[in-house]
């Protein structure tokens, strides 16, 4: 079966076989799409992604709200989606767009639905699932077989265990797990890999510390460490003041 291409393709790319691709799809340069994959819809993807087989791009939101409106699909760069994983595009509910950035890796049976927003570096591994509305900051990391709830946020460089259900924000630089998921602890591995100063690493300790194991309202502590020197606490610090679905952890840990 010969691939249907009625997009816009870019130079050097490779179309496999069985490939469908929309006409109103836009794809950039380099960029290697495996056998029987499906681009479709209002979907713009940039340079150098590898979208394998049985992908499936750009198809309507499952959500019962839609009624076919315009509304887009954004891929950035350096981006690997594997075998049968599903990215909807935005709905007019949302802001009309789903966005995916640079240098990501979707595993397996990954789906990402209407209106998610994620950031660079990320990690889903298999058949991770992201409702509507969900936001990841950069550096994620989000572990098999794990559903996000709708409008969750999770800070950059955090980690959900694998076979986690996640329906609360998670915070930066925090490992969470469980079912419903709490935070755990600070992504230690994730912080080494990122961050050669370890000071950093050590001032997130003392701020983890106080805003988890005071016994302290979190977001008291969390005002309080607004005025710390360190970058990476105050992006902490203002996640949590500004969470909206709340901080799941254990008041007695």
């Amino acid at each position: 079966m010969s691939a249907i291409v009625k997009g816009k393709i870019g130079k050097n790319c490779k179309i496999g076989e069985g490939v469908i691709i929309g006409e109103d799809v836009v794809i950039g340069d380099n960029c290697i799409i495996e056998p029987y994959a499906i681009i479709t819809g209002y979907t713009i993807i940039g340079n150098n992604n590898h979208i394998y087989s049985h992908a499936v791009l750009g198809s309507e939101p499952q959500d019962l709200k839609y009624k076919g409106e315009k509304t887009k699909l954004i891929i950035g760069n350096n981006n690997k989606i594997r075998e049968f994983t599903l990215i909807n595009p935005g709905t007019l509910g949302g802001g009309g767009v789903t966005k995916i950035g640079d240098d990501n890796l979707l595993m397996g049976y990954v789906h990402v639905a209407h209106d998610v927003k994620i950031g660079n570096n990320c990690i889903l591994a298999n058949a991770a699932t992201l409702a509507g509305h969900v936001e990841l900051e950069d550096y994620v990391v989000i572990g098999g077989m794990t559903p996000i709830h709708q409008f969750v946020k999770i800070g950059e460089s955090a980690m959900v265990a694998g076979a986690s259900a996640v329906s609360q924000d998670i915070p930066p630089y925090c490992l969470a797990e469980g079912n419903r998921a709490k935070v755990r602890g600070l992504n230690l591995t994730g912080l080494r890999r990122r961050f050669s100063d370890r000071k950093i690493i050590d001032e997130l300790k003392k701020a983890y510390k106080e805003l988890f194991l005071s016994k302290r309202p979190i977001k008291e502590v969390a005002k309080e460490l607004l005025n710390s020197q360190n970058p990476y606490v105050r992006h902490l610090a203002e996640f949590i003041i500004n969470s909206k679905r709340g901080i799941p952890y254990d008041r007695e840990m």
